[in-house]
């Protein structure tokens, strides 16, 4: 007997059987490349957290290299020679400090739970680095990053990225000519923690200026360049007390 494809009940049946049988395999594949998925994302935070402290392959003024995947964790033990988690006035090491989610961490804040902040202190050519996790909000969704200060709060690199941020405009944050502006700023205004903000009118295009706590902005991405600005100085903010312990005064 014919199957009649035009009743609504064959469609509806259709649909039915074709979300079990694509539902069931996508989770066949995210069970079986979950593995995989985590061990990628490992390997990203360490390249994106050496990136920051100038550990890379970048060459003249061309794209962003990082150390390859099967190196970076070689690298990382390398370069990165203690891990922190803050929580309070508690300090404790801890070699998986990396792989803390700051989304969950500034979730539990908002509960009244303490923050853990993870931190890591690399060395560099007998030059000590601190480097620190981000995380904020851009125009369309989160950003993110790593800033690596010296022990005068002056930036020695910083690693940016997105999650959905506009291709062109607001994306350009994780281009090298944007990161490489940050070099050489501190996040110190005075005494104060001020950060670094991303400044429309800052007029200073080659970013020559380096005492006054801004780098130009990314044209057509005010709102994206407001939300790197925000990140760098809530996060830092939040590392004040340790930094204040570790400052050349």
């Amino acid at each position: 007997m014919a199957i009649n494809t035009e009743k609504n009940s064959y469609t509806v049946i259709f649909a039915t059987l074709m979300v079990i049988v694509v539902g069931t395999v996508l989770a066949f594949l995210a069970s079986s490349l979950s593995d995989k998925i985590k061990e990628n994302e490992r390997l990203e935070k360490q390249q994106n957290i050496l990136y920051a402290m100038g550990i890379n392959q970048n060459k003249g003024e061309g794209s962003v290299k990082f150390i390859p995947t099967d190196q970076v964790a070689g690298e990382f033990s390398k370069y990165i020679k203690e891990q922190l988690i803050i929580e309070g006035d508690k300090i404790t090491k801890d070699d998986q400090a990396y792989l803390i989610d700051l989304k969950k961490q500034a979730t539990a804040a908002k509960n009244g739970e303490t923050r853990k902040l993870p931190l890591f202190i690399g060395d560099k050519e007998g030059s000590e680095f601190y480097i620190i996790p981000m995380r904020g909000k851009g125009l369309w969704d989160a950003i993110w990053g790593f800033v690596a200060l010296d022990d005068k709060m002056v930036v020695q690199g910083v690693y940016f990225d997105h999650a959905a941020e506009t291709p062109g405009l607001g994306a350009n944050i994780k281009q090298r000519y944007f990161m490489d502006d940050f070099s050489g700023e501190s996040i110190l205004a005075g005494t104060e923690y001020a950060g670094i903000a991303v400044a429309k009118g800052n007029n200073d295009p080659l970013n020559k200026i380096k005492d006054d706590n801004e780098v130009d902005a990314l044209a057509g991405a005010t709102i994206t360049g407001n939300g790197v600005s925000a990140m760098i100085s809530e996060s830092v903010k939040l590392y004040k007390d340790y930094l204040e312990t570790i400052r050349v005064k």
